[in-house]
């Protein structure tokens, strides 16, 4: 029975707390609280499943534009070639919805078009579709979306018509999540029925694609490298041949495009070694003894950052599935039940929320290629309404790209 091996689960946790409303709730409600506790995963609250302490940093080797330039030629027919034989697979990652935008709908849908329409997804498409066309080959693409905006998101593609990409080649699948806890590790409710939970971070996207079943398409169509990406940087370029070809002639598990900095107080994360092997530094975690760090040659050691555009090889994934990805614990203001059983909205951190992040699944990778691409024809990030990352700016990148807004 149900009912039984869910307070065996809660018990194991102690969190049995969830059901003290139960008997208040209709039996409808009982069933859904029933199977979304018995869903739940809540790995991300035994002390071993979190993150740990950083390691020893160290500057990691960039290839840089000069070599780049100079290999292209080699590096793009080796990419061609993976992509025309169905080996390379894109992801985006779409959860996110456009509140700092000033829209209630999926990120993806935000119009940044001056004199036509132009949407956030039809940006990222017109860039695939760029390497299907010159590959002559479709290449599948996963989107992951949260529960908040996958239908809305899969209608507009359909409403669209997926911009011109062949629809057999685009698969959509929800982000996990994972409970909410007070601070004292206990998990929150929504409301009586409801336990409070918030999406796994991006880091979750490979569970995530896995219980929705779509690895099926990776291990069926025998995919080696998977291009993850985000949404919100309309000048991204995803299956990009010559980063696909550097990042396998180099004989890397995975390669990361990365910029050089405006300067080194950039709100980026950058490259780096952790402990021998490749890691990403937050910018917030940058000592000032990094920031200002000078190798031999007088430029500054960590000054590559990463525009969220990483490669994978698939069977590398599938060892660090194996292990557990750590949780990030992040402070949040959390709508919840108090005490007295009343919905109430914090103003202030109440609660935490547990994420895992891609710079994790980086360092379970043996090898990483950072692989420089120039800023200003590859990174044009919609953050904001206004300002820094803002529609303004990016909309400034794509027409200094030739694409008319």
């Amino acid at each position: 029975m149900i009912l039984d091996s869910v307070k065996t689960k809660l018990a194991k946790y102690g969190q049995e707390h969830l059901l003290m409303y139960f008997d208040e709730l209709s039996e409808s409600e009982k069933t859904a609280l029933l199977d979304q506790i018995d869903n739940l995963d809540m790995s991300c609250l035994e002390e071993n499943s979190l993150s740990k302490d950083t390691g020893e940093i160290a500057p990691i080797e960039i290839m840089e534009l000069k070599e780049i330039t100079e290999k292209s030629d080699e590096f793009k027919k080796v990419g061609l070639s993976i992509i025309k034989e169905g080996k390379a697979a894109a992801l985006m990652l779409a959860g996110g919805m456009g509140t700092r935008l000033g829209s209630d709908s999926a990120k993806g849908k935000f119009d940044i078009g001056v004199t036509k329409e132009l949407f956030i997804f039809e940006c990222q498409m017109n860039n695939l579709m760029d390497v299907v066309n010159e590959a002559g080959a479709w290449i599948h693409l996963f989107i992951m979306t949260s529960d908040k905006n996958n239908d809305e998101t899969i209608e507009f593609f359909k409403e669209k018509n997926y911009f011109g990409y062949n629809p057999e080649f685009v698969h959509f699948f929800v982000q996990e999540k994972s409970p909410t806890t007070d601070k004292n590790g206990k998990i929150l409710l929504e409301d009586k029925g409801v336990v409070s939970t918030s999406p796994n971070g991006n880091g979750g996207w490979l569970i995530s694609l896995r219980k929705s079943g779509l690895d099926s398409i990776i291990e069926k169509n025998n995919i080696e490298w998977i291009n993850v990406f985000a949404v919100d940087n309309v000048l991204q370029k995803m299956c990009d041949p010559v980063f696909i070809g550097a990042t396998v002639m180099a004989n890397c598990s995975m390669g990361s495009k990365v910029v050089r900095k405006t300067d080194p107080n950039e709100r980026v994360g950058v490259m780096c070694l952790e402990d021998g092997r490749p890691s990403i530094v937050e910018y917030y975690d940058l000592s000032d003894e990094m920031r200002y760090a000078k190798n031999d040659k007088g430029e500054y050691e960590y000054y590559f950052g990463v525009i969220l555009n990483y490669i994978f090889k698939y069977d590398a994934l599938c060892k660090v599935d194996k292990c557990e990805m750590p949780f990030h614990v992040v402070e949040k203001a959390i709508t919840c039940l108090d005490e007295n059983g009343v919905s109430t909205k914090s103003d202030k951190p109440n609660g935490y929320k547990y994420e895992t992040l891609v710079l994790d699944m980086i360092k379970s990778m043996d090898s990483c290629l950072p692989f420089e691409v120039v800023r200003e024809r590859e990174f044009a990030p919609i953050k904001n309404r206004y300002g820094t990352d803002s529609v303004d700016t990016a909309r400034e990148l794509l027409k200094q790209n030739g694409i008319k807004i």
